[in-house]
């Protein structure tokens, strides 16, 4: 989202948090262990960090721009954010519509984003001009407050996952599909369980699931925590869920 306007905080703060004092600690070692190959482990350890917070405060805009993008977003849909946080995503998706509205759902946990808040996103959405496209729900994915077939596109990015046990995180699926219109398109960005998602869309009897890596930018420290996509597709003669 280029020129974006609002804060949008770090995802998992603890996680930057603890690399860099892991890099301070083998740094410690170096110095006054005088045990040299440490030196290497602290600069190592360091640069994930910082690729870490770049994904965060930059990667993550970037990548969604170009997912948005690839969209068929006219205007005038009706838009749900599955963990909307901050609003990264949701007010991005807002900016592209005219008569439509950008619905953003979440428990705001601060565990999960830093500063996470549902003032600090109505604030988000005032600053970048889209408050009057913007609504923010109090909610849990795997129970949504929202009726059957009510939305045009349902996104999801690097929620569901929060999670804990895997049935949990198939009932959100299955709340996001019932919640979807006939036609309407499911995306969601994650960093783990994207198997369990896609698995669970073909037996929903989801369309066109697809499921792809999204590349460097969203490397959450390194390539062993990629962010993939996973998008769907309901049929048109599909009721609800």
């Amino acid at each position: 989202m280029s020129g974006k306007r609002g804060e949008y905080g770090v995802d998992a703060p603890y996680a930057p948090i603890g690399m860099l004092v892991g890099a301070l600690f083998a740094l410690s070692g170096a110095v006054f262990g005088q045990q040299v190959w440490l030196y290497a482990v602290a600069a190592l350890v360091a640069l994930f960090a910082v690729l870490y917070l770049h994904t965060t405060r930059r990667g993550k805009f970037l990548v969604w721009d170009e997912v948005l993008d690839g969209l068929p977003i006219g205007g005038a849909e009706r838009v749900l954010d599955l963990g909307c946080g901050r609003g990264a995503v949701l007010l991005n998706v807002a900016r592209r519509l005219t008569t439509g509205r950008a619905v953003g759902v979440d428990l705001w946990r601060s565990v999960d984003q830093s500063g996470n808040a549902v003032r600090t996103t109505a604030r988000n959405a005032v600053l970048e001009g889209v408050e009057d496209r913007v609504e923010l729900h109090t909610g849990d994915l795997r129970e949504l407050p929202f009726e059957d077939a009510g939305f045009d596109l349902v996104l999801s990015s690097l929620a569901i996952h929060n999670i804990k046990d895997a049935g949990g995180r198939a009932r959100a699926v299955e709340e996001a599909v019932r919640v979807l219109r006939p036609g309407g398109r499911l995306v969601i960005a994650d960093i783990s369980a994207t198997g369990l998602y896609r698995r669970r869309l073909t037996e929903l009897g989801m369309a066109e699931v697809r499921d792809r890596g999204l590349g460097w930018r969203m490397w959450w420290g390194g390539p062993w925590m990629p962010t993939r996509l996973v998008t769907a597709t309901k049929p048109v003669s599909s009721g609800p869920a």
